[in-house]
């Protein structure tokens, strides 16, 4: 299936690994050039360089903290001089710390705010008018499989995400005449370093991890590549009259008649 990503350009966060590391991957596979986004300077720039090099594909890096306004006018910047133009968003940052709701002070809850709704925020609207010139603009943004089913001991993602979630949708509305669909990708257990962090904190990661597995009717973890693979397809010219929607990659582990 021809995507219709060839020659168009993307700025991909959280890009150094993981599932924006895939992503980045899978967009440059589709002839899609790609500015990849990340705090980690050199493995960034490492990365970058290994999937132009598999690809054949133009990527830039640059490096900078998606909590920072300026940097994130600056990967814009970039973007529109290396590429032309920017067809394609994905918003991807790591997730917040884990705990209950009630553990956490203003601190943490601003610093939440800043890293995954604001990031969003403020990307996507220094890259909107290039996605209203562009005809066929695209904003993807990763938030988790909490937004249907909030998890326990994640007080601060299920709170935020939920946020991002709304600004979504709200978005996929107001733009969606200038040909620009806004939708959200929504991964359960996916095989990252987050999710071995998540578990190392436990007793047991282990026998942890295999209990969790056991639930998914899949019987296993999904992997950064399956994200990808739903992503663009978000992305491409075939997904035009997909907008607003939350899209949950889980392996069947919601029990929701509409997750």
């Amino acid at each position: 299936m021809d995507l219709g990503l060839r020659g168009c350009s993307a700025i991909v966060g959280g890009s150094s690994s993981g599932m924006g590391r895939a992503i980045a991957h899978a967009l440059a596979e589709e002839g899609c050039q790609v500015l990849m986004f990340a705090r980690r300077e050199e493995l960034l720039r490492d990365v970058a360089a290994e999937v132009e090099q598999r690809t054949g594909t133009p990527t830039r890096a640059v490096a900078g903290d998606a909590r920072d306004d300026a940097t994130l006018r600056r990967v814009v910047e970039d973007a529109t001089f290396a590429f032309g133009g920017i067809d394609i968003v994905v918003n991807n940052t790591g997730g917040p710390p884990a705990g209950a709701i009630t553990s956490f002070d203003d601190e943490a809850w601003l610093g939440t705010v800043e890293l995954t709704l604001m990031s969003c925020v403020r990307l996507t609207r220094h890259a909107l008018p290039l996605l209203r010139a562009s005809g066929r603009g695209r904003v993807v943004t990763l938030t988790s499989s909490s937004v249907k089913e909030p998890d326990d001991g994640l007080g601060l993602s299920n709170s935020l995400r939920a946020a991002v979630t709304g600004w979504s949708k709200t978005l996929a509305r107001e733009e969606a005449r200038a040909g620009i669909t806004v939708n959200c990708v929504a991964p359960g257990f996916i095989d990252t370093e987050r999710l071995k962090y998540l578990y190392s904190t436990g007793s047991d990661p282990d026998a942890d991890r295999a209990r969790d597995a056991e639930t998914i009717p899949v019987g296993r973890f999904g992997t950064p590549e399956e994200i990808a693979a739903a992503v663009a397809f978000l992305c491409s010219t075939r997904a035009a009259f997909v907008n607003g929607i939350t899209l949950l990659v889980d392996g069947g582990l919601a029990r929701g008649l509409l997750s």
